[in-house]
């Protein structure tokens, strides 16, 4: 676990809600030189906290669907288990491969445009690996609720801005042209790219780059920039919670309920699995057990029961396919 202090997390937390600032405008807003915010945001990397900067994209909005598997590890070993993260990793429609513990060992998100290739890519998946597969889950997502980094600010958040939230899975297909889906490509995973440098790349001008960015937001494709934090060298750990409903029509007062909680980042929807999945960001395991018996009280009609699992490590966190 590395030390920051206050200034530290306020800085990230500015970068968290948008990457792309500039320092001097981060700098204005938590007190410090653009010079000391730039300083600051070096160390922040050299210690790890700081992973790099991507782009939040709806991806449905490009007319693909997304696809979650869980996988439950039988009769394997180490060099196996990375064999098998390693293949899912390489995969250009692998967008997220992490490594998890409690009810499944592995949870991998694959963007799906044509049918037939993700079911000759499934049976490819089952015909070499199939047998170290105790048990599997396939769900389609749905949708994606995002809420502000407030676990950065300890007890000096906002709540107000926990009202502020980035949905993405949701509203009408955009077309956008081949220069859009290079741009996309580009910045998915380095949202802080300069202007000059993409439109060098891409072998055109910054003030195209710059409109069809703009453009790009305008339309709700790119919903964000955010910041991949190594959270375990703050201290936290990633607890996805499934949650199973007895009483469906409560399932929106519980969100309007534990939205308010500054340790809760994400609120997902799939089809085929729990009514309910939301994930937290929590020091330790009786702080999730704390949270859930706190819910289970406040709707005790409600809630049936809960799973968790722990993500121990992100092998690939994407918003758009490589390829």
């Amino acid at each position: 676990m590395e030390k920051i202090d206050f200034k530290d997390r306020k800085i990230l937390y500015q970068l968290d809600l948008n990457s792309r600032q500039p320092f001097s405008l981060i700098g204005k807003k938590v007190g410090l030189p653009k010079t000391v915010v730039s300083y600051r945001i070096s160390r922040l990397k050299e210690l790890g906290i700081i992973k790099n900067f991507y782009t939040v994209i709806d991806i449905y909005k490009l007319g693909f669907i997304m696809m979650r598997f869980h996988y439950k590890y039988q009769y394997t070993t180490p060099k196996i288990e990375k064999e098998i993260i390693d293949y899912f990793v390489k995969h250009t429609n692998s967008t997220l491969v992490a490594s998890t513990k409690g009810i499944f060992n592995l949870k991998v998100i694959k963007i799906i445009k044509n049918i037939n290739d993700f079911y000759n890519k499934w049976q490819e998946t089952q015909k070499k690996f199939g047998y170290y597969f105790q048990d599997k889950t396939s769900s389609l997502f749905i949708n994606e609720m995002y809420y502000t980094p407030s676990y950065l600010l300890l007890n000096d958040y906002d709540k107000e801005k926990r009202e502020k939230v980035t949905l993405i899975g949701r509203g009408k297909q955009v077309e956008i042209d081949d220069m859009d889906f290079k741009i996309l490509k580009l910045i998915s995973s380095n949202a802080r790219m300069q202007m000059t440098d993409i439109a060098q790349k891409l072998g055109s001008t910054t003030h195209t780059v710059r409109y069809k960015i703009k453009k790009l937001k305008q339309s709700g494709v790119i919903q964000g920039f955010r910041t991949d934090i190594d959270i375990t060298r703050l201290g936290y750990h990633i607890f996805r919670v499934n949650i199973f409903l007895k009483d469906y029509k409560q399932r929106n007062k519980i969100i309007n309920y534990i939205k308010f909680n500054p340790n809760l980042i994400f609120i997902d929807t799939y089809t085929g699995d729990a009514d309910l999945e939301v994930e937290f960001y929590l020091e330790d395991m009786n702080q999730l057990h704390q949270i859930m018996q706190n819910l289970m009280g406040k709707f005790p009609d409600a809630i049936s029961y809960y799973k968790h699992l722990n993500i121990i490590k992100y092998h690939k966190f994407l918003y758009m396919p490589t390829e």
